[in-house]
């Protein structure tokens, strides 16, 4: 039972978190995934399970404190210490300044940034006193420079960046891997597929990013020797204009 591990990926959708968790799973570790309602997280669950892993979903707001704190507490009580954490909440909504509500802009701070402010804190509790550990925060395009209508969004990338920066240099020196990976492209999803059809016709020319893709190198970044972690590196189609 010792050799029990566990990767909870918050925001386990269809695309990039599920595909996180199910590469995690084929190596063993105890998939924990969440979303906002637990029942779309059926057809994840039994994929990894068809696949011969363990996976536990639940029903979870990131925003809320005792949701978050409860959550944790409960895997590492009752399942498996986490090894990995990933946070994974888009939050992508578009508005021009001046239609952009108090409400929406809050609401997406929330999801996008104080949700992983949450998380974080939550596993660095957990694994601090086992001086390892691997937290990773999925940046966006968002994370590094602002667009028209995205003010809500990228002021929430923007500071879960930051956020992600400051944990790397408080925990790296206690074991702990930081990491903030940015998604600079559109993402293989069933989002792309109906709003984006143009966009998503160069999935033929590999020119979206696919999410197993995504999966594979965050694995890469938790399986890195601590003697040349990477904090932040960037993913994106090779005919992405960057």
């Amino acid at each position: 039972m010792t050799d029990r591990k566990a990767i909870l990926v918050i925001g386990a959708g269809d695309a990039t978190g599920g595909a996180i968790a199910r590469r995690f799973a084929r190596e063993g570790y105890i998939a924990c995934v969440t979303r906002r309602h637990a029942d779309k997280l059926a057809p994840l669950l039994e994929a990894i399970r068809a696949d011969g892993g363990e996976a536990h979903g639940f029903g979870s707001d990131a925003r809320k404190e005792e949701e978050m704190v409860g959550l944790v507490e409960r895997i590492e009580r009752e399942i498996a210490p986490i090894e990995v954490a990933v946070f994974n909440i888009g939050a992508n909504v578009r508005f021009g300044i001046t239609d952009t509500t108090a409400r929406v802009y809050y609401k997406v701070w929330e999801m996008a940034c104080f949700g992983g402010f949450l998380m974080g804190r939550e596993v660095a509790k957990a694994m601090l006193p086992r001086g390892r550990g691997t937290i990773i925060f999925t940046g966006a395009t968002a994370s590094l420079r602002g667009r028209d209508g995205f003010a809500a969004f990228a002021g929430a990338k923007h500071a879960l960046r930051a956020l992600a920066q400051s944990m790397a240099r408080e925990l790296g020196p206690q074991g702990i891997h930081v990491a903030h990976p940015i998604v600079d492209g559109a993402i293989d999803t069933e989002f792309i597929r109906s709003n984006f059809p143009e966009r998503y016709a160069l999935k033929e020319r590999d020119g979206i990013v696919d999410p197993d893709s995504i999966a594979e190198a965050y694995w890469m970044l938790h399986r890195q020797p601590r003697n040349a972690w990477t904090h932040e590196l960037d993913l994106r189609p090779w005919l992405e204009s960057w």
